[in-house]
């Protein structure tokens, strides 16, 4: 009988390596490969010009790029980005989960308003709203001549240019972070508010005794899957602005890009990436220490 059992056993795990076996396969393929191949070619002198793994050059890529003036200019607009987009998106985030989360009339119809940017492609959003921001045939420049104030070029300044694209990222990321850390306030007990009413305590009593620290695993995760997208950030920088002006918008990843597709310096883009990778992954691995501490 054990016998019998135990061949049940293996051949149900055996089953269950063959389905699983095509998913590893493409996985390898897709996302493996890419990385092993980009990292052995950051050793050496591959560029577009001459690829090819034929001279070694250890960590030249990695101290040239570490010595380039751009790309800590890059790094600092990418920190400066990820922060502000993540801190504001959080903050507005939050408010308005807070709000979604009470008894109100409608609230399916706010769900659909809330999902539709979210499911707009990046490249059309950036599209969209480089027109609505141009400065002559734009529709937010004729709003603001309704009320007296001249035509801004929103993407024509170093500053204007960043907010403009931080802003357009925020209107489409924001409700990510709402349905998620809407998703957290509805599971929430009910036992602890009910036993905080009884006690007396106020709706700001219940929001910093009871809501945030409960909310804490589910604000860190937030934050974390938010931190990791923001470092992605491509699209609308390639589409609204292409970095500019100058180097004002340029993201580490738009200069990964232009190192790449424009400087044809392969192996130097891909330990630059690997560079930022470093730089995620101390990010999270604090992140999730915190998350860990707090537990």
């Amino acid at each position: 009988m054990r016998k019998r059992t135990y061949s049940l056993f293996l051949q149900e795990k055996i089953a269950g390596y063959g389905f699983l076996a095509p998913t590893v396969v493409v996985l390898a393929a897709v996302v493996a490969f890419p990385l092993i191949y980009s990292l052995i070619a950051s050793f050496y002198s591959y560029t577009f010009v001459s690829p090819g793994f034929n001279l070694f050059v250890g960590l030249e890529n990695y101290i040239n790029a570490l010595n380039d003036s751009y790309f800590w200019n890059s790094l600092l607009v990418t920190l400066s980005f990820v922060i502000a987009v993540v801190s504001i998106e959080f903050i507005l985030g939050f408010i308005i989960a807070l709000m979604l989360n009470r008894d109100i009339k409608f609230k399916s119809i706010y769900y659909t308003i809330l999902t539709i940017p979210m499911l707009l492609s990046p490249v059309a959003v950036g599209l969209v709203w480089k027109m609505l921001l141009h400065p002559d045939l734009g529709v937010v420049n004729y709003f603001l001549s309704l009320f007296g104030i001249g035509p801004i070029n929103w993407l024509g300044s170093p500053k204007g240019a960043f907010w403009s694209v931080l802003f357009v990222d925020i209107w489409q990321q924001i409700s990510f972070m709402i349905l998620l850390l809407l998703a957290g306030l509805v599971s929430l007990p009910k036992e602890p508010y009910e036993a905080a009413t009884i006690d007396g305590a106020n709706e700001w009593q219940k929001l910093f005794f009871i809501t945030i620290p409960l909310m804490k695993p589910v604000i860190i995760v937030t934050l974390l899957i938010r931190t990791i997208f923001a470092f992605r950030t491509y699209d609308l920088i390639y589409v609204m602005t292409r970095g500019g002006p100058g180097v004002s918008t340029e993201v580490l990843s738009y200069f990964i890009y232009r190192k790449t597709f424009m400087g044809l310096n392969f192996a130097e883009a891909a330990a630059t990436s690997y560079v930022l990778l470093v730089v995620v992954f101390v990010l999270v691995f604090v992140m999730f220490k915190f998350m860990e501490e707090e537990k």
